[in-house]
């Protein structure tokens, strides 16, 4: 296999490793076995110290020689190993990935953590996950690049660790490929952040596999521009209707269009489902689908935050909505209408709806066409609606009176906001 290369000369011969990996597999077993057991921490230390990554494999390789399996395996053929090195070895990987952890907050400190956790891979000790990570209940290692690898170390990691909360992989450049190498473990994650990954409908129905875990506790998704079609949204959405814990879920960016969202609003009819903030923000959806979500909003039990910013509503979207938003079984607190294409006439629609809104507190109408022709629809909505807390309406077309009209409304109750 040109694993070796041989080099005869008249006093020897010689064999030579020319696979970097089997020289460095060959250095750990060295070290192993032969280091004084009183210098070992010092010597891992020193090549954990060296930015480049140039130890990084010996290391692993060194831990994983700790590892009470390959032990049993290599002594047939190398004698006994040491069990003071095994020991003093373990204690060190303790201690890095508890130092990494604290200095985990820039990138360079999270390369750092996730090649810490790599030794603690390749241990292989089932105990020492809840061991050392006992105490941390986030792991962020959001925009550094995570290869299918590192997704299986994270996967090893949590399987074992029952504290760790929250999960951030957003701007990991996780695929599917990743993503199946972390499926086992993301059910136990409460809050899982996977924004900005090309995970494609077939990660997101590894996704949706987890919600359907019986044992599955995340209550928090983040799902934002993941490569989400129509075509994926269908098992999203059965899985929706039967997850036990999840009430937050971010789509935005996907390009769900109106199928899409058609099938995310037939699990917002099921009684079953949890969801109470759902961000549908840029997905493409237009008036034309919207009728479908107006009647899941309606019935919806559970549902207190919804964000439809830019999408192509225009005011007979924006109308279907608002009917919704009116009706007394809507649970809606803080709808988000902004750039979805808004005009006066619509804003007329929409102020009258949510006069018999029992629950509204925040509405953003930012971005959108209207001009003071609608002020004194909305002076009526924020006068005469008793729980409204703050309105969004910078960006907009109002003169400076216009302006100067809804501003002044500010002072009428106590915490109300008026941005214009």
């Amino acid at each position: 296999m040109e694993l070796l290369e041989r080099e005869a000369s008249a006093r020897s011969v010689v064999y030579t490793f020319p696979h970097l990996t089997i020289q460095e597999f060959v250095a750990a077993f060295t070290q192993f076995l032969t280091v004084d057991p009183g210098n070992i921490v010092k010597f891992l230390t020193e090549a954990h110290s060296k930015t480049d990554g140039r130890f990084e494999v010996f290391l692993r390789f060194v831990a994983g020689l700790s590892s009470p399996q390959s032990a049993r395996i290599l002594e047939e053929f190398l004698g006994p190993f040491p069990n003071d090195t095994t020991c003093r070895v373990i204690d060190w990987v303790k201690e890095e990935v508890q130092r990494q952890i604290t200095n985990a907050g820039s990138e360079a400190g999270k390369r750092s953590l996730l090649n810490t956790l790599h030794y603690l891979f390749e241990s292989k000790n089932p105990a020492l996950p809840q061991h050392i990570l006992g105490s941390v209940e986030t792991l962020s290692f959001s925009g550094l690049r995570m290869t299918p690898i590192g997704c299986a170390v994270l996967s090893h990691v949590i399987s074992r660790c029952n504290t760790i909360k929250h999960l951030d992989l957003c701007s990991c450049g996780i695929q599917c490929e990743g993503l199946q190498r972390l499926g086992p473990a993301l059910h136990k994650c409460q809050r899982l952040g996977l924004r900005d990954n090309d995970l494609g409908d077939s990660g997101v129905k590894l996704v949706s596999v987890a919600l359907r875990n019986r044992h599955c506790q995340i209550q928090a998704l983040w799902l934002d521009k993941v490569g989400l079609t129509d075509s994926g949204a269908e098992d999203l959405g059965s899985a929706l209707s039967t997850s036990p814990s999840l009430t937050k879920l971010g789509l935005r960016g996907n390009d769900l269009g109106d199928l899409g969202v058609k099938l995310v609003s037939v699990a917002l009819r099921n009684p079953d489902c949890k969801i109470q903030a759902l961000w549908l923000d840029g997905v493409g959806l237009t008036d034309f689908g919207d009728e479908d979500l107006a009647s899941a909003l309606s019935i919806n039990p559970s549902l207190t935050q919804l964000g439809l910013g830019g999408n192509n509503l225009g005011d007979s979207g924006v109308k279907l909505v608002s009917a919704a938003l009116g009706k007394p079984d809507c649970k809606i607190l803080a709808p988000g209408l902004d750039k979805v294409g808004l005009t006066d006439s619509g804003a007329e629609d929409l102020a009258s709806a949510l006069s018999t809104s029992p629950s509204l507190t925040v509405l953003d109408l930012t971005h959108n066409s209207l001009t003071d022709g609608c002020v004194p629809a909305l002076c009526r909505l924020i006068r005469n609606h008793p729980s409204l807390e703050q309105i969004m309406l910078g960006a907009n077309q109002f003169s400076a009176d216009g302006r100067n009209q809804l501003q002044c409304l500010q002072g009428i109750r106590t915490g109300l906001n008026v941005a214009v």
